[in-house]
């Protein structure tokens, strides 16, 4: 015996059954949409002001303050002009007055600069000065010695040696650091650089000239380190009538 299968009944039936919409039924267009042919209604800008005005509570008796248009402020304009030219001459004389004070000061440490270095270089050269002329007395006894002591043996020979390397050795060294002897045998008088402490009757020599040489003057570079000491000749015609003349006063 065969027994027909029954379909499961549908719950949403009824909602399914509701009836579709035919092809041939137009849309429905929304009652708000307005047609486009119809032109805009003008809008009074004084109107639309006001009503903004009265929307947002804003007082229309007093309304916004403009600025003044530049022909307003056209009076005013010459009195600011005055002023700021008055401000600008005021600072115009400003810079000119620091300007003329910045190159006094300038010029005053330029030349404050210049005499500290001078004096620096003066300072120096007069120790320098005084160091050698110390130095100086040493050489005077070794060229003494030189003229003097006459070797007689092969050991004083050697002790004779010795201390001439010393003194070659030290005006070397003085000669490295700028000093120079004078020549003044034959040469004329000259107070600058001569002291004269002896006069020789001669022929021999014109008046005034140096003989000998007693110590010798040194440079210092240019400077003029120690005068030199020398003997002078003189004429014997006025050497001989001062004798004379010193003979008869004491008879």
């Amino acid at each position: 015996m065969s027994e027909n299968p029954q379909q499961p009944s549908r719950p949403d039936d009824e909602s399914v059954s509701s009836p579709l919409p035919s092809a041939n039924t137009e849309p429905q267009v929304p009652a708000t949409v307005t047609s486009s042919t119809n032109p805009p209604h003008p809008i009074d800008p004084d109107l639309a002001v006001e009503e903004i005005a009265t929307k947002i509570g804003a007082d229309t008796t007093n309304p916004v303050q403009i600025p003044p248009l530049e022909s307003e402020t056209a009076t005013t304009a010459p009195a600011d002009l005055q002023s700021l030219a008055l401000k600008l001459t005021e600072v115009s004389n400003q810079r000119d007055a620091f300007q003329s004070q910045y190159l006094r000061i300038a010029a005053d440490f330029d030349n404050f600069r210049k005499r500290s270095s001078k004096e620096k270089e003066d300072v120096e050269l007069k120790a320098k000065c005084a160091t050698i002329i110390e130095l100086l007395s040493v050489v005077d006894n070794f060229e003494r010695a030189r003229t003097q002591i006459k070797p007689q043996n092969e050991g004083e020979m050697g002790i004779h040696k010795s201390y001439q390397g010393v003194y070659k050795q030290l005006v070397e060294s003085l000669k490295r650091i700028g000093v120079s002897p004078m020549r003044s045998e034959g040469q004329q008088f000259d107070p600058n650089l001569h002291e004269a402490v002896m006069r020789q009757p001669t022929e021999e020599h014109p008046e005034g000239t140096v003989i000998e040489e007693l110590q010798r003057g040194y440079y210092l570079g240019e400077r003029i380190l120690r005068h030199a000491l020398v003997k002078v000749a003189a004429p014997p015609e006025q050497l001989s009538s001062e004798d004379a003349s010193i003979d008869t006063v004491d008879n």
